[in-house]
């Protein structure tokens, strides 16, 4: 573990590996993910249907001709993230993992170990100048090709007054034409008073939770090209044969768009 890690408040990068079955977490992690189901059931199973949206839009942006990934607000990464799936479409594709955690950079950075072309670097996601200057991120990606952006499960911790359109705008930025930005996020729920019960738990981590309606999202894709079938319930995004319709998706949309203009 890192030196200064507080290990006494729980964080939203170690709650979401536990949900999804990982072990890089502590004790107050997974009593908040606990407290978390008791609440809202169901919400443990959203995180999984949101890896699999993830896991199926780095496929769709890697069977365009995308060979470069920057994770944004990543997390952990752990079994079927972004690295395994985009080397598995090309070997040699490119992926950097960003997160604030130190602690899910200190083990990203170990589960990448001997991964020549995917590493993880600590980057706070308000501050996208500092992110896109890092030694690191230059090393593996070429912001002269296309890049695919992922800001899955995140946006909802960035507050309005953080204005997180302009964050987007400025990763956007530095981009070129054929870019791709994926994107999930939070939305008012069928059982308001659990999605509820879960905004009031994060308001005790670093990271509150803005649950954003559609239309509010749609607006982050300003100057982008939202591509079929546009922001849509995480289910409904290309969905696998085998995917089950889960109500509690509905909670979340989620949908990929393309730069077509340079700025």
């Amino acid at each position: 573990m890192p030196d200064g890690v507080d290990i006494t408040t729980p964080n939203a990068a170690r709650v979401y590996d536990y949900a999804l079955g990982g072990f890089h977490n502590f004790e107050v992690d997974r009593r908040f993910a606990e407290d978390a189901e008791r609440a809202w059931p169901g919400v443990t199973q959203l995180a999984h249907d949101n890896r699999a949206f993830l896991g199926r839009a780095v496929r769709w942006l890697a069977g365009t001709g995308i060979r470069q990934f920057l994770d944004l607000g990543s997390g952990i990464p752990t079994l079927g993230n972004v690295h395994e799936v985009a080397q598995h479409a090309d070997r040699d594709a490119r992926v950097v993992y960003v997160d604030i955690d130190p602690v899910a950079v200190a083990h990203g950075r170990r589960i990448l170990a001997g991964n020549r072309y995917a590493t993880a670097v600590q980057g706070d996601l308000r501050r996208p100048q500092d992110i896109l200057a890092h030694p690191e991120v230059a090393e593996l990606i070429d912001f002269s090709e296309p890049v695919g952006l992922l800001m899955v499960a995140v946006l909802h911790f960035i507050a309005d007054s953080d204005d997180p359109a302009g964050i987007l705008r400025q990763f956007a930025d530095a981009t070129v034409t054929g870019s791709c930005v994926v994107l999930s996020h939070a939305v008012p729920a069928v059982d308001a008073a659990g999605q509820e019960n879960v905004r009031r738990l994060y308001q005790s981590t670093p990271t509150s939770l803005h649950v954003r309606t559609p239309a509010q999202v749609m607006e982050l894709f300003a100057g982008w090209q939202a591509l079929d079938p546009g922001l849509v319930p995480i289910s409904d995004w290309h969905p696998d044969p085998e995917d089950a319709d889960d109500p509690a998706q509905r909670s979340a949309v989620g949908g990929v768009a393309r730069k077509v203009t340079t700025r």
